[in-house]
């Protein structure tokens, strides 16, 4: 549509796309303070659109999928850092959370073991426990607002009608970069 509408040949729009999603991953936010929230998803496409050969080896559902993993962090400001991650052990996600929460902020998160370890680290650790049916607190914990913004990235892939593995992280960083200025006008994002 963009080459249609501006007379450039698709390669040349796509190589130009390519440069501004490598942008848009330089911006990244800054560290993080006060309340923030950390979860993981998968992201990979349905399951009946997958290719007969890879349905064949069967697979499940969340985690030990063969699903791309993404670990995030979202800041109650509406800002959020996402991240596409080779696996979500705690050798992987304590070392980002290090990186990208300030000590002494309050850290929000569902029970996986990944996180176990987070208040010795020097965090206010809460814990939301999903299992047991529960997604909000009386205390205002909750990772309600990084499950939002997973439903928007996966929600913005599908549209894409499906993509490389290897684009991924082009795609991430784009979506998240549109996610933390959302509030911007057209002119203003220019």
């Amino acid at each position: 549509m963009i080459s249609q509408q501006t007379g450039i040949t698709k390669q040349r729009v796509l190589r130009a796309l390519t440069y501004t999603r490598n942008v848009m991953a330089k911006d990244v936010p800054k560290q993080f303070s006060g309340i923030v929230e950390v979860d993981e998803t998968y992201a990979g496409g349905q399951w009946k659109n997958k290719k007969k050969r890879i349905r064949a080896k069967g697979t499940k559902r969340g985690r030990g999928t063969s699903k791309q993993p993404v670990f995030g962090i979202y800041a109650r400001r509406g800002v959020v850092w996402a991240e596409i991650v080779n696996d979500i052990e705690a050798k992987t996600l304590q070392p980002l959370i290090a990186k990208q929460v300030k000590r002494g902020s309050t850290v929000c998160s569902d029970t996986w073991k990944g996180y176990t370890g987070t208040a010795t680290k020097g965090y206010v650790h809460r814990l939301v426990k999903h299992k047991e049916g529960e997604y909000s607190d009386s205390k205002g914990t909750h990772i309600n607002g990084l499950e939002g913004f997973w439903g928007y990235l996966k929600r913005r892939l599908a549209a894409k009608g499906g993509i490389r593995r290897s684009r991924l992280p082009l795609y991430l960083a784009e979506y998240v970069w549109r996610y933390n200025h959302r509030r911007l006008t057209v002119n203003e994002r220019l």
